[in-house]
């Protein structure tokens, strides 16, 4: 010990050496450090400064219907219009559909897309084509592309230097399957899973039986980051394991806790999508890369067991009627959206982070026999929000009862090139898959939509 250190400091070196911060990294019983992990993540940094910008991916899981979102079509045969009916926005002669007042009155701050589509019809394909932008026929669960969020991870590196926030964050699962992994580019690049998983795995090495329970734990946590922070502990170490560290005692520990926030914006944000939509915006502000969340996970309450899958009829005896389930579940996701909206935009935080509301695929525009919409990739809700782009306008336009694209056609891997602009990914990487063989991360012909840069 150096002459003359006190007391308290020497306690604390005691408690927290430089090996004991060592296995505050540990992840299980793999014997994969974090710090190791972070050290993998962060080659694909090198001579690379991204732009401070984020991604919140608001996933609608089960196919949305886009006559009842953004495109009501109220011109159209009484079997094809929005059962909701329509509302008109600031943006002159837009109409939004009927259950989205706050959304209508934001409009001047978002882009709606008409002609966003694919070809698969299946949900988990759909899933996949959407998230990855590279279509996977016969509803399979495998996942053949890297996600949107894993590219981000891979080339901005996982973790925010000196903060240890994670680059990308799965705030709530998007489908039953995993299609958000990163494949070929690591297990590294991997999302950070709020929700559990790697939040709960990442924990102290200490013998549980030790303590009374999981308060005890927590408790024993916040003395350690507290400790931390008023000793030199951390000098002289290396800096993944000094990001090791941070993620579990630093800005990634406090950034969950939305008690930190004033009660007056918790209110305004609402609890459930409201809460996730709180936490994406924190996580965007300490400099995490891209955020996915969901609204429309089964089960839902039992006033909307379906969310969108709307089909009705044998295939859900037990469904309410579908525009029933639309006025119970749209209105939360549009005082969510506005309160994220205005929230971003009283920070200043527009310009850096960018919203994007889609999902698998919208629903047929002709209502079925049972009063319900079927799949329908043909046109599929795509909405979005600061970022950079130019936003208070349509872009693309439908057919005239919201069948198909009528001008400007809109695919996923469009989409992802728009991401890639934002995020400054470069569109010509390339990294090797499992074979060795070079991939490049954007599918050929994607290009950003034109309207929005």
């Amino acid at each position: 010990m150096p002459a003359g250190e006190p007391t308290a400091t020497r306690s604390v070196r005691h408690r927290v050496s430089r090996r004991g911060m060592l296995k505050i990294g540990a992840l299980g019983g793999t014997g994969f450090s974090l710090a190791e992990l972070l050290r993998c993540r962060s080659q694909a940094t090198a001579n690379h400064s991204p732009p401070d910008t984020s991604v919140v991916w608001v996933w609608m899981q089960g196919g949305a219907p886009h006559l009842e979102t953004f495109d009501p079509k109220m011109n159209s045969p009484s079997d094809y219009r929005s059962m909701v009916g329509a509302l008109s926005t600031r943006l002159p002669g837009v109409e939004f559909g009927g259950l989205f007042p706050g959304l209508a009155a934001s409009a001047q701050r978002m882009a709606i897309v008409r002609s966003f589509h694919h070809t698969n019809p299946d949900h988990l394909g759909a899933s996949h084509f959407v998230m990855t932008a590279n279509d996977n026929p016969g509803g399979s669960t495998q996942q053949t592309k890297p996600s949107l969020g894993s590219i981000t991870a891979c080339v901005r590196g996982a973790n925010r230097v000196g903060s240890g926030i994670p680059t990308f964050v799965r705030l709530k699962p998007t489908v039953s399957f995993d299609f958000d992994q990163p494949l070929w580019l690591g297990r590294a690049n991997a999302p950070f899973d709020a929700g559990g998983g790697a939040r709960k795995n990442l924990s102290l090495s200490v013998d549980p039986r030790q303590l009374a329970d999981r308060r005890g734990l927590l408790r024993r946590l916040d003395r350690l980051r507290r400790d931390v922070d008023h000793t030199d502990t951390m000098a002289g170490m290396d800096a993944f394991e000094q990001q090791a560290c941070d993620l579990v005692l630093g800005a990634t520990h406090d950034v969950f806790k939305l008690d930190q926030e004033k009660q007056s914006v918790r209110a305004r944000y609402g609890p459930g999508l409201g809460e996730q939509l709180l936490t994406a915006r924190r996580l965007c502000e300490a400099g995490c890369g891209f955020v996915t969340l969901t609204y429309g996970w089964a089960p839902q309450p039992a006033e909307t067991p379906f969310a969108w899958d709307m089909h009705l009829g044998p295939s859900q005896p037990n469904a309410p009627p579908m525009d029933k389930q639309l006025r119970a579940i749209c209105p939360p996701l549009d005082h969510a959206l506005t309160a994220f909206l205005d929230d971003v935009a009283q920070r200043g935080l527009s310009e850096r982070i960018l919203l994007v509301l889609t999902g698998d695929f919208g629903r047929t525009p002709k209502i079925n026999a049972y009063g319900g919409r079927d799949h329908w990739p043909g046109l599929s809700t795509l909405a979005l929000a600061g970022g950079g782009l130019r936003m208070g306008q349509v872009v693309g336009r439908s057919s005239s009862k919201g069948e198909y694209p009528a001008a400007s056609p809109v695919e996923p891997k469009d989409l992802m090139a728009t991401l890639f602009h934002v995020l400054g990914v470069n569109a010509q990487l390339q990294f090797p898959d499992y074979g060795g063989r070079p991939h490049y991360l954007l599918p050929e012909g994607a290009r950003p939509i034109a309207d929005l840069i």
